[in-house]
């Protein structure tokens, strides 16, 4: 019953401390690249966000944003119009990054500036409950 045992034998790990060297392990032996692990490959065989990501064959149509300020004309953005403000301003009282509102760099720049001087003299809040 002692010849039961494995007759094949793995080598040992190489701890980390050992090696001195500061490079990254490297993947189990017997992965192919693409795989994702124990879970496997996502199905459809794509990452997250690529083309075509939502099921059903029906593609999200995302509007592209425009900057409020050019389409309107609207030269200088006055701190005293706190209806135009509170529109570019989150519930907690954050400024919204132009990321979400569409805004263009220069009118964002003025935006935050117009904001941080209706903060000031207390025309906005600069945070809610």
């Amino acid at each position: 019953m002692a010849d039961e045992t494995a007759t094949t034998t793995t080598p040992a790990p190489v701890a980390a401390s050992e090696g001195g060297s500061s490079a990254p392990a490297a993947r189990p032996e017997g992965r192919p690249e693409g795989e994702r692990g124990p879970r496997g490959p996502r199905p459809g065989g794509r990452g997250p966000g690529g083309p075509g990501g939502r099921e059903g064959g029906r593609k999200f149509f995302r509007r592209k944003k425009v900057c409020k300020f050019c389409v309107e004309k609207i030269d200088s953005v006055n701190y005293k119009d706190v209806r135009l403000l509170g529109q570019f301003v989150a519930e907690s009282g954050k400024i919204v990054p132009r990321r979400l509102t569409g805004v263009c760099t220069p009118h964002q720049r003025r935006l935050a500036d117009a904001i941080k001087q209706a903060r000031n003299i207390a025309l906005l809040p600069f945070a809610s409950r």
